[in-house]
């Protein structure tokens, strides 16, 4: 045990914390910021520990720590409406009102001992002692540790409905359910929730030998091109990183790129390039990039990955919804979105974004299209392209932008060029990729990022 600062009143009195409870606790700081705050866990995490208001400050913690938080977290958001029915069938009252952590402390507990190789005593205990340390908790203890020995002594039966709810909706908001529905079907929507269940790979590009680097990464490469790791430790020891041989990029998200053709001597934008996957492969081609963002914080990560990789770009901080830019022959716009594409591997969008988020982003998409068409040469190249699940977000964005621009119109895109995945080409020659896609794979190495990508001309 460690000894810190109480934060609760005057006394600022030393109380000891546990081994272990320190990664615990920060995994329920973290979900309530998503919950409670709607604040995007990848900021939060980059952040390191969160304000825990009411327990004891928690001193350093170690690299081991957070993640374990991390693996808490992300497991409680992708199982989120699991563990409520779990939980909520406990609680014959319901869940008491007003209490700060309660929720957040149970279902955190509860992804422990259900979907995480942790010892239930370890779940279970140090989930009691949280609730001890919190004045406005104190009286839940007892309450606590009989819905997660509950938990324990039923978890063979409740693991088999962890695998198979009733309900393939049951871990998706229902309005994002309804959307997807409404939109792809109840059956290939059902096969997405479904998909977001499953733990994410790692995906890379490599400049040049796919094969060979998918055998020095022990991985495998995927029809599309892009190589599939098979190992969840540190990215940055791995062969061939240091010296910018490869770069972790989702294989949905490396397709956009190789769309545009990019050539050598032409001049190409990449608008909202940050953090800079797309920008080394268009950098790569020999093509002048001019990599734009508006996050000045954000392009600082894309310079520090062009050094990795020994390419020169010409990286500004702009807001290209207005900003000026040269006559350019090929642009690609990787334009903000809701990222409901991205759910498997970032499970808090869901919880996030509302509907009024699409609205919002489809007229900033739609403002970004028109501006960057400004600097479009005749018969140049654009690209567009999100990792949202949502047609106003890519279909129908793009029907209203040749709607608007009769000099405008698509270049189809041939299956060969995805690796000749037909399932990813709509019938408009768009890419539509869907997270449960390559279901034939082992379930460890099936998915990919659900994105759009359509490719238009100038005439």
């Amino acid at each position: 045990m460690s000894k810190h600062r109480n934060n609760i009143g005057p006394a600022r009195q030393e109380v000891e914390i546990p081994a272990g409870l320190a990664p615990r606790l920060i995994a329920v700081g973290w979900l309530a910021d998503v919950m409670e705050r709607h604040l995007a866990l990848e900021d939060r995490m980059g952040q390191r520990a969160p304000e825990l208001r009411g327990f004891p400050a928690l001193g350093e913690v170690s690299a081991r720590d957070y993640a374990l938080a991390r693996s808490i977290v992300v497991v409680s958001l992708r199982r989120l409406g699991t563990l409520r029915a779990v939980i909520g069938r406990r609680l014959d009252k319901g869940l008491p009102r007003g209490v700060p952590y309660l929720e957040w402390i149970l279902i955190t507990a509860a992804a422990q001992i259900l979907c995480l190789d942790v010892p239930d005593h370890a779940a279970v205990d140090l989930a009691v002692h949280a609730v001890k340390l919190h004045r406005g908790l104190k009286g839940f203890a007892a309450l606590t540790n009989a819905v997660l020995r509950s938990i324990v002594r039923e978890r063979a039966e409740l693991m088999a409905f962890c695998a198979h709810p009733d309900d393939p909706f049951i871990d998706t908001p229902s309005w994002l359910a309804e959307r997807w529905q409404h939109h792809y079907g109840v059956e290939v929507a059902a096969s997405i929730a479904r998909a977001h269940h499953r733990e994410t790979t790692l995906d890379v590009s490599v400049r040049s030998e796919p094969a060979l680097w998918a055998q020095k990464l022990d991985g495998f490469m995927l029809p599309t091109g892009s190589v599939r790791l098979m190992t969840q430790g540190d990215i940055e020891s791995l062969d061939g990183f240091d010296d910018g041989q490869w770069w972790v990029q989702d294989a949905a998200a490396a397709l956009p790129a190789r769309l545009l053709h990019a050539q050598a001597h032409e001049d190409v934008a990449d608008i909202c390039a940050a953090p800079g996957g797309k920008t080394i492969q268009l950098a790569l081609t020999g093509a002048h990039v001019i990599a734009l963002d508006r996050s000045a914080p954000r392009l600082k990560r894309l310079q520090a990955n062009m050094a990795r990789m020994n390419l020169a770009v010409d990286v500004r901080v702009a807001d290209m919804a207005n900003a000026a830019l040269e006559p350019c022959d090929a642009i690609l716009i990787d334009a903000p979105c809701s990222s409901t594409g991205t759910i498997r591997r970032h499970p808090d969008v869901a919880w996030i974004k509302t509907p009024e988020d699409i609205e919002r982003l489809v007229q900033l998409q739609r403002a970004l299209l028109d501006h960057a068409l400004m600097s479009l040469k005749k018969n140049g190249r654009l690209v567009y392209c999100t990792c949202s699940l949502e047609p106003e977000e890519g279909e129908m964005q793009i029907a209203a932008l040749l709607e608007r621009h009769d000099d405008l119109v698509r270049d189809p895109i041939g299956v060969d060029e995805v690796g000749g995945c037909l399932d990813f080409i709509n019938s408009q020659g768009e890419v539509r990729s869907l997270p449960h896609f390559w279901p034939d794979r082992e379930a460890r190495k099936a998915g990919i990022d659900g994105f759009f990508a359509a490719r238009l001309r100038r005439l």
